[in-house]
């Protein structure tokens, strides 16, 4: 590209061809990450650009600045920015373009949908020019018929996760939130269910560490709660450093995005994600492909018959529970049970059971012969306390069998085997509970507080079969 006045920008396909050379470039920002400090007394944010000539795999490019203020504030990835005096550089057979604070400069501007052909943010040392709005024009025109077509094995959906790993993850933000002082969460979703973790914790642990029910640090409030969907995963992903506010527009609630290099660990058998130093953004217009299969694919299960049964679950839970005079109970998920409209009602819902307290036999009774436990209740939307008091304890136990029996009950509930069940308890061994169907009921215990002191109970459940 060349002006009257021989003010030039290259082509990101010919920048190969000026390693350790001071160019000009306006390209598209096809991926960005967050600011981060460096080693010395800098900042940096890597961003990754396209233009018309070179689109497949993009150039990166690596900005720092003093502050993070003078770093690029890019509004949405997709964005056209305008790079003038960076130096190409060459490292382990791979080109980049480098951002040096002294002598560079940039802008940014709206990508295709943007009207105004000024920029929106300038580096101290930009000097603009007329060429630079035609090119910026040129730009948006071709990023409106522009289609990244990428291979959807490289992004699988929740449903296909199969162990810790790095991975790409393309999804719609529901929600953003501050749990901690420098700790944000991000609540990711696809519409398909994370796969069932085993479970690790020791039994008798519950009492003085308990499973969490979720991985922020508090629940989310129930207007917060009662916006997300009741089917699929909810993946949480937090950062591995501290993140600057004004760049979380960049996961805009109700946008569709893509993740890359996103770090997945598992803990207290719950998926969570990791935003690392190596994971960015990619640009998704809402045309994209993978976003649209996505949509469609959501948009079926929610109205299925089926929908409301986890995956892994699927043709049909174990056979271990029945429930009783409730076969006309539609199945809920238990995102469905939280969110549900009216503080009492009841529920059959599909689960696992994760937790016991007391997990010991011999203790599941009062003195007077009351049973009184509390259960752990997950499936792939969410984990509850589900209480089991009195005649409920009766039915479910099928009575009071005797201490052996009802140890190999219990052990059945919480997928314990039983060459497991008679070690020393010091080793622990992974579990992995079998799906059942249970009846759940609502209820409060404070009449001034429906909602803040709302419960559950398992109720006209039986463990079944040869024990």
């Amino acid at each position: 590209m060349k002006s009257q006045d021989n003010y030039k920008f290259l082509g990101l396909r010919d920048v190969s061809k000026s390693v350790n050379q001071k160019v000009n470039l306006i390209a598209v920002i096809l991926e960005t990450g967050f600011p981060k400090a460096t080693a010395g007394t800098d900042y940096c944010r890597i961003l990754k650009i396209i233009d018309d000539t070179h689109y497949r795999v993009g150039l990166a490019v690596n900005i720092f600045a003093e502050n993070t203020k003078k770093l690029p504030l890019v509004a949405a990835v997709g964005d056209v920015i305008q790079l003038c005096r960076v130096v190409v550089k060459a490292h382990k057979g791979e080109v980049n373009a480098v951002f040096n604070k002294k002598i560079s400069s940039f802008a940014l501007y709206r990508g295709k949908d943007g009207d105004d052909l000024d920029p929106y943010q300038v580096s101290s040392k930009f000097n603009p020019k007329d060429e630079d709005k035609m090119l910026v024009d040129r730009l948006r025109k071709w990023l409106v018929h522009f289609q990244l077509h990428e291979d959807s094995s490289n992004f699988p959906l929740f449903r296909e996760i199969k162990e810790e790993t790095h991975i790409n993850l393309a999804c719609k933000i529901l929600h953003f939130c501050e749990a901690a002082k420098d700790e944000w969460f991000i609540f990711a979703w696809d519409g398909t269910d994370t796969p069932p973790n085993a479970i690790c914790s020791k039994l008798e642990d519950e009492l003085n560490s308990p499973l969490p029910l979720q991985l922020e640090p508090l629940p989310l409030p129930r207007e917060i709660l009662c916006s997300l969907p009741a089917v699929g995963s909810i993946l949480r992903i937090t950062f591995d450093a501290v993140v600057e506010k004004s760049d979380l527009h960049l996961v805009s609630i109700g946008k569709w995005v893509k993740f890359i290099n996103l770090r997945l660990v598992v803990h207290a058998g719950l998926w969570h994600g990791v935003f690392t130093s190596f994971t960015k953004l990619r640009y998704t217009p809402n045309e994209d492909q993978l976003i649209v299969e996505r949509q469609r694919f959501s948009g079926e299960r929610k109205t299925s018959k089926s929908g409301r049964m986890p995956y892994c679950s699927f043709p049909k839970p174990s056979c271990i529970t029945e429930v009783i005079h409730h076969e006309h109970l539609k199945r809920v998920t238990l995102m469905g049970v939280l969110t549900h409209s009216e503080v009492t009602a009841k529920f059959k819902c599909v689960v696992r059971v994760v937790a016991a307290m007391p997990c010991q036999a011999e203790i599941l009774c009062s003195p007077a012969g009351i049973y009184r436990m509390r259960l752990t209740l997950e499936d792939s939307t969410a984990r509850i306390h589900a209480y089991v008091v009195a005649q409920d304890g009766e039915t479910l136990f099928d009575g009071y069998p005797g201490v052996e029996k009802l140890t190999r009950k219990l052990n059945r509930l919480l997928g314990v085997a039983e060459c497991d069940a008679s070690n020393d308890g010091e080793k622990v061994t992974p579990r992995n509970p079998p799906w059942i169907c249970v009846c759940l009921m609502s209820y409060y215990v404070c009449k001034a507080d429906v909602w803040g002191s709302r419960n559950f109970r398992i109720f006209d459940t039986k463990i079944v079969g040869d024990t």
